[in-house]
């Protein structure tokens, strides 16, 4: 086996601004290569957060720790055991490994990653929202006006003017359904609570993803919980399948994403726990290629709700797998059979 992986720089069609952070023009993703004896040849990605304390810095720290002799397409969860006893940490990096594992376990295989699982993926089924950024009321309205073809959006909030960007949202699409994303922007539960009524009052609003800080106390969670008009859904508050105890305590649903997790295998088994608990789900993305949008994509059937749009916000994807047809995913076109469907685009679409 023979490891190897490459920055790229990811630029965004609008200026990336959320509660905790503003006016990103560009993210950085590490690639990951894992080339088989025979040549079979498997694809993942890491798309590291300061929130996690993680960076491409921290990811290529990790993978140049990794012997490419303890990984194997054959044995996917014994080569994720191997990177644990490297470090409790560095889940973005650890996605990238799994899921290159994972697509070149279903190249061997001749299967997608999807029905690997036992999954399977239905096309025409899987609606993804469209996420518009933090911004002036004048560019909200623009970026809606672009998005018409989704027939639902993800609002970010968290910020002084969140009801004047609302508005620029409804004057732009007055019905069409939001999910609403306050990355921890509201500091208290009564804070959270009085926006979370008015956002109620929209009549269209389908549900407040991390009201509060992740740090928030456990009678706060369950405090908001039981006043809430909309349905809560925590994110940063929920990686792994052992967290699920709490997450039923404080929320309606949990935000899966795989770069929080470690990769699809994990991802795989807190969507499980959630479902099992009662929660509703949904996975969602960082400002990711097509390789993790499609990586996730393969676990769509296990979700009540899809935002994966992090490569169609920016402007230079460099892969091709899993697509957005007016908001409906689809692996129809996609390059590749097997494994997770990905392939690099031609040079010929690169011009």
């Amino acid at each position: 086996m023979k490891l190897n992986f490459r920055r790229l720089d990811l630029q965004m069609a609008h200026p990336w601004t959320i509660a905790r952070s503003s006016g990103n023009k560009g993210f950085k993703v590490v690639v990951v290569e894992l080339t088989g004896a025979e040549g079979t040849v498997g694809l993942g990605e890491a798309a590291p957060s300061a929130r996690y304390k993680e960076s491409v810095d921290t990811v290529e720290a990790f993978l140049q720790k990794v012997d490419p002799r303890g990984l194997s397409f054959n044995d996917v969860a014994g080569s994720m055991q191997y990177l644990e006893t490297l470090s409790t940490r560095d889940m973005s990096a650890k996605c990238a490994v799994n899921l290159a594992l994972l697509d070149g376990a279903g190249k061997r295989a001749r299967k997608p990653v999807s029905e690997m699982l036992g999954l399977g993926f239905r096309e025409q089924q899987h609606v993804t929202s469209f996420t518009i950024g933090i911004d002036k009321p004048e560019v909200i309205r623009k970026k809606v006006l672009e998005a018409e073809r989704y027939p639902v959006l993800k609002m970010k909030v968290g910020v002084t003017d969140d009801k004047v960007n609302l508005a620029a949202l409804r004057e732009a699409a007055p019905d069409k359904p939001v999910r609403v994303d306050a990355n921890e922007g509201w500091k208290t539960r009564e804070q959270a609570l009085e926006m979370i009524e008015w956002l109620a009052r929209d009549g269209h609003i389908q549900y407040i993803e991390q009201p509060l800080p992740a740090a928030a106390a456990a009678k706060d969670w369950v405090w908001l919980k039981a006043r809430s008009p909309l349905p809560l859904f925590g994110d940063e508050s929920y990686h792994f399948a052992r967290d699920v105890d709490e997450a039923a305590e404080w929320f309606h649903g949990v935000n899966v994403k795989l770069v929080k997790t470690g990769g699809l295998s994990a991802g795989l088994e807190a969507l499980r726990a959630a479902r099992k608990a009662g929660l509703k789900t949904m996975i969602g993305c960082m400002i990711e290629t097509s390789i993790l949008i499609s990586a996730a994509a393969h676990l769509a059937e296990l979700c009540d709700y899809l935002d994966l749009d992090g490569n169609v916000l920016t402007t230079n994807d460099p892969f091709l797998g899993v697509v957005s047809r007016d908001g409906v995913l689809s692996f129809s076109s996609a390059p590749e059979k097997f494994g997770l469907r990905v392939a690099a685009r031609a040079a010929s679409e690169k011009s």
